[in-house]
């Protein structure tokens, strides 16, 4: 039995997945269910693009360096200290006979899979970015596998936009799924909830049905979320504060919230979604900075009855949701375009 993974692509060590790898081999010739993507843009992380704007002080160049050291020396872009990376768009090369992806030679598209398990090669040294934002100009190639997921761009969305939306696609979709798997109405709040994911997920829970809360760290993502009108209460709390989170939720809900969403890209924030749970709902973790043994023990010393999922980024149709979310919803697009301005 063959699995269309890229087993193949892992150089070390042996015998993992591609994900798992220290180092892929990001070779432009493609075997028969691949395809090969000319890069156009990356689209790094939060996670991972605030712990190397950090590290280097917000010096642009020495992000930039590190970015490509990074992937030059592991064959894809996976940072080794939050072990993310982000997703890309491009326009496909060429197709391997046996590809079972939707794609053709010519299709711009974006990648629905981490960076840190697409093999991928810069050839423009990033001459055109500057180090300070997450959306990557870039001139390169990426292989995609048969078991890979991609969509092919929208033509009524800007690139840019799309990418940006695409990132975070699996957060929408499985808020939708988990809010209305409860007896309405539910209630969901949000940490987060004036970045990327934060407001898709947002208008999702809404959408579905619920009563929400959005979390924000400060009074201008307050002002923001509200002129926005994505949540139906916007509170001001340190995620990293247990006690400010699970006090700011049920003061906004008049209890906790029955589905809480980490959308935060900085550690710290496990025991305030879980404080901020009733008995019998879920905690969502959509960041990568998330450390899951402090969310199970956590959870554990709590006594706290709460399901906790790791969003992975993936639920069938979370592409065609999460457009279909910013088409419908005019203040979210907005948001997202501020954000992209900004940078």
């Amino acid at each position: 039995m063959t699995f269309p993974v890229g087993l193949d692509r892992v150089i070390e060590p042996a015998g993992v997945l591609p994900q798992a790898a220290w180092r892929l081999d990001a070779r432009p010739e493609i075997s028969a269910d691949e395809v090969r993507i000319s890069v156009e843009r990356l689209n790094l992380d939060a996670a991972s693009f605030r712990q190397l704007a950090t590290k280097h002080g917000g010096d642009g160049a020495a992000v930039r360096a590190e970015v490509l050291e990074i992937i030059g020396t592991r064959g894809k872009m996976h940072n080794p200290v939050t072990g993310s990376g982000g997703m890309l768009i491009g326009v496909v090369d060429e197709v391997g006979p046996e590809s079972p992806l939707p794609v053709k030679a010519g299709d711009r598209v974006a990648t629905l899979v981490s960076l840190t398990l697409t093999p991928l090669a810069i050839s423009d040294a990033l001459a055109g970015w500057d180090g300070l934002s997450e959306q990557v100009p870039a001139a390169g190639h990426a292989i995609l596998f048969g078991r890979s997921v991609v969509a092919v761009l929208p033509a009524d969305l800007a690139p840019e936009l799309a990418l940006a939306v695409f990132d975070v696609c699996g957060a929408p979709a499985l808020t939708d799924r988990i809010v209305r798997s409860y007896p309405a109405p539910a209630t969901v709040a949000v940490l987060g909830g004036a970045g990327k994911s934060g407001s898709l997920a947002l208008t999702a829970a809404r959408l579905a049905g619920a009563r929400t809360v959005g979390v924000v760290v400060s009074d201008a993502e307050r002002e923001a979320l509200r002129g926005a009108g994505l949540a139906d209460h916007v509170a001001v709390a340190d995620a990293r504060d247990p006690v400010a989170v699970s006090s700011a939720v049920a003061a906004a809900l008049g209890a906790p919230a029955t589905v809480t969403v980490v959308c935060v890209d900085v550690p710290g924030c496990e025991h305030g979604a879980i404080l901020a749970t009733a008995s019998g709902g879920t905690v969502i973790f959509f960041s990568m900075a998330t450390s899951f043994p402090a969310a199970a023990l956590g959870a554990e010393g709590l006594a706290a009855d709460v399901t906790m999922l790791v969003g992975n980024g993936y639920v069938p149709g979370h592409a065609e949701f999460a457009l279909d979310v910013v088409r419908r919803t005019p203040a979210v697009r907005a948001l997202f375009e501020s954000r992209i301005a900004a940078h």
